[in-house]
C-alpha cells in the first residue's frame, strides 16, 4: 500500500484522463478508478478483458458506444452538485466503449474484475432516486448509481453530497474482514469534488488498533483510497462536499461494522 492515500489530478493527457488508480497503483487487488475530462466533441475509449466498467458522467452530456448499441444525449447535469442524476452506463467486462463528449465533460470510469457476464445498458435515472441519510450536521443526500440490488458481477457505485459543515460516512464505519452477516471486505475509492472549489474537506482512515491512521486534507478533484479501515468525512464551513464511491471485494455486499466507540451516535433515542 503507498504510504499517501490521496491521489492528485494532474493535467489531462492526450485521452483526457487526469487522474488514474489502478489495483497495482494502490495496492489492492479489486478497484480501478479514473477521472477524464473531455472538451466538447472529444472522445474517451476503454474496455479491458476481465473488467466491468461502470462509466459515470459526472459533469456534462455525451454520447456513449458499447456492445453495438449507441446511447446519444446522456447525462445533462451541469455539477455534480446539481440535484439530478448523472448519466450512467453499465459494461461488462471485455466490452470495448467509446465516450464523445457534448460540451465540456467530467467522466468517472469505475472498474472491478468480471468475468463478461451481463449486458450493456444505460442505467435509468429513475433507478437512481435521491435519499436523505441522518439528521442535523450528520445529514447528506445519497445516490445509488450501482447498488448490489441493481445487476454487476463485484461493482458497487454511489454519489453523496454533504452540505457545508457536516459529516458524512458518520459515525466511522468499516467494511475490511469477512464475518458472515455482519461485515463484508470491500475496497474504497472516494472522488472528491468541492462547491466553491477553493474549499476543502478532512478524511480520516484508521483501524481498531491504529497500524493505519491518516488524515486527509481534501481538495477539489482528489482521490482518497480506502484500503481498510474507518474511514469519516467532515466538510468544512461554506463548502459543499461531493463524492463519488466505488467499492468492489470478494462478495458484491456493502455490510459494514461502526466503529463501537462511535456507534452510539446513531443508537441514542
Amino acid at each position: 500500500m503507498n504510504a499517501s492515500l490521496r491521489v492528485r489530478p494532474q493535467a489531462p493527457a492526450a485521452d483526457g484522463t487526469v487522474l488514474q488508480v489502478t489495483p497495482a497503483s494502490a495496492g489492492w487487488d479489486h478497484v480501478g478508478f479514473q477521472v477524464v475530462r473531455l472538451e466538447d466533441g472529444q472522445s474517451h475509449r476503454g474496455g479491458q478483458a476481465g473488467r466491468e466498467a461502470c462509466l459515470v458522467l459526472v459533469a456534462g452530456s455525451a454520447d456513449v458506444e458499447a456492445g453495438g448499441q449507441l446511447y446519444t444525449g446522456l447525462g445533462g447535469r451541469a455539477t455534480p452538485f446539481e440535484d439530478r442524476a448523472p448519466g450512467a452506463v453499465y459494461v461488462p467486462a471485455g466490452v470495448a466503449y467509446t465516450v464523445t463528449a457534448r460540451g465540456p465533460l467530467e467522466l468517472a470510469v469505475c472498474t472491478a474484475p468480471g468475468s463478461g457476464r451481463g449486458e450493456v445498458r444505460v442505467i435509468d435515472a429513475a433507478h437512481m432516486p435521491r435519499e436523505v441519510r441522518g439528521t442535523g450536521t450528520n445529514t447528506r443526500h445519497v445516490r445509488n448509481i450501482l447498488p448490489e440490488t441493481e445487476p454487476a458481477e463485484g461493482l458497487l457505485v454511489v454519489e453523496v453530497v454533504t452540505p457545508s459543515g457536516h459529516w458524512s460516512s458518520y459515525p466511522p464505519h468499516k467494511h475490511d474482514t469477512a464475518t458472515p452477516g455482519e461485515e463484508t471486505v470491500l475496497e474504497e475509492t472516494y472522488y472528491h469534488r468541492l462547491q466553491p472549489p477553493q474549499g476543502f474537506a478532512f478524511q480520516r482512515i484508521y483501524t481498531d488498533d491504529r497500524s493505519l491512521d491518516q488524515t486527509v486534507a481534501v481538495e477539489d478533484g482528489d482521490v482518497v483510497l480506502v484500503p481498510r479501515g474507518y474511514h469519516p468525512v467532515g466538510a468544512a464551513h461554506g463548502y459543499d462536499l461531493y463524492y463519488l464511491n466505488v467499492m468492489a471485494g470478494p462478495e458484491r455486499r456493502w455490510i459494514f461494522r461502526n466503529d463501537p466507540a462511535h456507534d452510539w451516535i446513531v443508537r441514542k433515542g
